[in-house]
């Protein structure tokens, strides 16, 4: 049946929701009480538009995570031509850190299904971008060899567990380079 002229189109709906992603994404990175109504009029649509594609504020909370997670996973190869493999290994945890921030927002919604859904969605291609960081960290003699991608996500955790402030943050440099002397050969 072909779309009356009132109603939006697909390709506007798709662009409607990946604005609002990335006008939530920001402003949750601003603050995490941000309202939804707030990010959609940021966003340039209405609230009722917002809530078709974002019933509530945890799956919004979500599809920001999601969407941010499977980038950064994405995002190895880029980091690596940039940079040493070291450095790149520092950087994309310390990114990851803050996206999985965003999921910790969540409070005692960390419970749920849909939570547990989107952490095993995310699972395998993060420690897939992290074993293709530790090869590459090997590879240049900056890691020892066999080492497992999970147990060194699990390992570096603490990032996200620490104050997202500046003595959080120095905190987090001085036990990433703990962790990282724990990994060297």
């Amino acid at each position: 049946m072909p779309e009356s002229v009132n109603e939006p189109s697909r390709a506007d709906a798709v662009r409607n929701r990946d604005r609002i992603l990335q006008v939530a994404h920001e402003a949750f990175a601003e603050s995490g009480a941000t309202s939804l109504n707030a990010i959609a009029k940021r966003a340039g649509v209405g609230a009722g538009t917002l809530y078709r594609h974002f019933p509530t504020r945890e799956d919004l909370i979500l599809a920001v995570y999601r969407r941010d997670v499977l980038e950064l996973s994405r995002s190895v190869s880029a980091a690596l031509a940039g940079k040493a493999p070291l450095d790149a290994f520092r950087a994309w945890f310390r990114e990851l850190a803050a996206y999985v921030r965003v999921k910790h927002g969540l409070g005692e919604a960390l419970g749920t299904a849909a939570v547990r859904d989107v952490v095993n969605e995310t699972y395998v291609p993060v420690t897939a971008a992290v074993a293709t960081l530790l090869r590459a960290c090997e590879e240049d003699g900056s890691f020892r060899p066999g080492l497992a991608a999970g147990d060194v996500l699990l390992l570096m955790g603490f990032l996200w567990r620490v104050a997202p402030d500046a003595d959080g943050e120095a905190r987090a440099a001085r036990i990433m380079e703990l962790a990282i002397d724990g990994l060297r050969p």
